[in-house]
């Protein structure tokens, strides 16, 4: 079994090669690749998690070189977790980009880099969740960054490249404070490997500790989007396509909770910045779920929500008991798919509407029952409506935060049912002005370009007929097509018409999304009690140390 734990990182590798070889002369072959390997994936995710879950922790040292000197993979009841539903979250939104025909357009460019950028995503993100020392760890997040460099910026229209300068100016400055971080750590302990360093790092001076365990907690802040690192998430995430998006919004900010949960518990026992936690998570839920009540566009609402439920997150490490660690594993699954499936519906309604301006839209329910029901699923969850996981994943940090009874835990208590309401309420104007009210009069009617990506597209309505794709001399799209014409996909920033019959592939993946956040609501009993023992496991650290150094 401990042979499967390196396949999650290696598939998705292999299979870029693979992509990039067939290019767009196989583009339904490029395709099934994808689809295949990350169904591969959340099988092989899928077993780890039961096989840590039964045997403990399975380790791999790739090369045969024991630690420090080579690179240990671990697969342990929290990475087992993370991977499995962010396999399952990866694979919805690739079934909903091919939907969108996002990578139908890729014979417009020299390669297409879709389908290859998303696969060194899902290894990345894999490699990070497995990572057994600090400079893979260090590894994963490059990774992870340089595919979501391409595929924050795809299409290079004006936006995308200012919200992608943006994102790659605070990623760059996040990774040199990460390999600051790292050689402090080697230099003071020798090492880079977590289970040793789990040993090594107290009998460093308390300085020194505070010192790294604090420049760490800043990287994954960062990363994590904790209020105040977090003003780049707005601004960065609303510019990309749907899919981009979703991926990024739900998943990518959870790898640096993860990176968080994993350091506080193994390398820096004993809680010390404790409050300093606590007092960012409440700022975060306080701060976005403010500024998602300020926002009329739905992306954005959305992003800034990201940013608040992070906070629940942070609290649960912050109070590190046994039950805070288990209430935040939970929430992190349950925000992993739940925030992923609102960011698709957004993009449902982009493309059922042209827009998704609150202000300019109406009548989606009484239009679009079912894009209704895909809504309001996951946005009761969001919002922590019982007996949905959200309810479930809440509830055990607040009693967690109650059994502490420190001031600060009572402060996010009652901070964590404040924002719950905001959050409430914030879902209940999106679905009063986008589904319940009357359609506005402008609301775009069906054959509305819905994005163009070129700005000097007025330029470009004089070229002639005759033209090159991929050369920058093709005529601008119309401003009206046929309803229900794609005539591009916004993948590359080019033109898509909006339509009242959405592609069946977007609505069955979506639809998909929202059932996986049900399952945990039906599956909470099985789910709570595994995140209870991955969180002890968490606390006692020797089952890590003792599967990696074989002591």
């Amino acid at each position: 079994m401990n042979a499967l734990v390196p396949l999650p990182v290696l598939l998705p590798l292999c299979a870029t090669g693979l992509s990039l070889a067939f290019g767009t002369r196989l583009k339904q072959f490029q395709r099934f690749i994808s689809v295949v390997v990350l169904s591969a994936v959340l099988a092989l995710s899928v077993a780890l998690m039961i096989a840590a879950d039964t045997r403990g922790p399975l380790t791999v040292d790739l090369g045969d070189f024991a630690p420090p000197v080579g690179i240990t993979l671990v697969a342990d009841r929290l990475s087992g977790l993370m991977l499995t539903v962010s396999s399952a979250v990866t694979l919805c939104v690739l079934v909903y980009s091919i939907g969108q025909g996002m990578a139908d357009r890729d014979e417009e460019t020299p390669v297409a880099v879709f389908h290859p950028a998303y696969l060194i995503l899902v290894a990345g993100v894999s490699c990070t969740f497995l990572a057994g020392d600090l400079v893979n760890l260090y590894v994963g997040f490059e990774i992870m960054l340089v595919a979501s460099f391409v595929l924050l910026t795809l299409g290079g229209t004006g936006p995308r490249v200012r919200a992608g300068s943006t994102y790659v100016i605070i990623s760059l400055f996040s990774s040199m404070l990460f390999l600051t971080a790292i050689a402090m750590t080697y230099a003071a302990a020798g090492t880079a490997n977590l289970a040793q360093l789990a040993g090594r790092l107290g009998e460093l001076p308390l300085g020194v500790q505070t010192l790294i365990q604090a420049m760490l907690l800043m990287v994954f802040a960062i990363k994590a989007a904790v209020f105040p690192l977090a003003a780049w998430l707005p601004d960065s995430y609303p510019t990309a396509p749907a899919p981009v998006t979703a991926v990024f919004a739900g998943l990518l900010t959870k790898v640096g909770v993860y990176c968080m949960l994993r350091t506080e518990t193994l390398l820096f026992p004993g809680n010390r910045l404790g409050d300093l936690l606590m007092a960012a998570a409440l700022a975060s839920m306080v701060i976005g779920i403010l500024g998602a009540v300020a926002q009329t566009d739905l992306k954005r609402l959305l992003s800034f929500t990201l940013i608040s439920h992070i906070g629940f997150m942070v609290f649960g490490i912050g109070l590190a008991s046994q039950d805070a660690y288990g209430g935040a594993i939970v929430y992190v699954a349950h925000h992993i798919t739940v925030q992923t499936t609102l960011f698709l519906v957004a993009g449902l309604i982009e493309r059922r509407t042209g827009t998704t301006e609150l202000t300019r839209i109406g009548g989606l329910a009484r239009a679009a029952p079912m894009l209704a029901v895909l809504f309001f699923v996951p946005a009761m969850n969001l919002a922590g409506i019982p007996p949905l996981s959200g309810f479930i994943g809440k509830l055990g940090l607040m009693r967690a935060g109650v059994a502490d009874g420190g001031a600060w835990a009572w402060i996010l208590v009652v901070g964590s049912a404040a924002t719950s309401l905001l959050t409430l309420y914030v879902m209940a104007k999106v679905w009063n002005l986008a589904f319940w009210r009357a359609a506005p009069p402008g609301q775009a009617a069906d054959g509305t370009v819905l994005e163009s990506g070129d700005e000097d597209s007025d330029e470009e309505s004089d070229a002639g007929p005759d033209h090159i794709p991929g050369t920058g001399d093709e005529p601008a799209v119309p401003r009206h097509q046929p309803a229900g014409l794609a005539v591009a996909a916004t993948l590359h920033g080019h033109a898509v018409t909006t339509t009242t019959r959405l592609p069946k592939p977007m609505t069955a993946a979506t639809a998909a999304a929202v059932a996986l956040g049900l399952a945990f609501t039906v599956l909470a009993g099985p789910l709570t009690s595994y995140t209870d023992r991955a969180a002890a496991e968490l606390l006692a650290r020797s089952p890590y140390i003792e599967a990696v150094l074989g002591r």
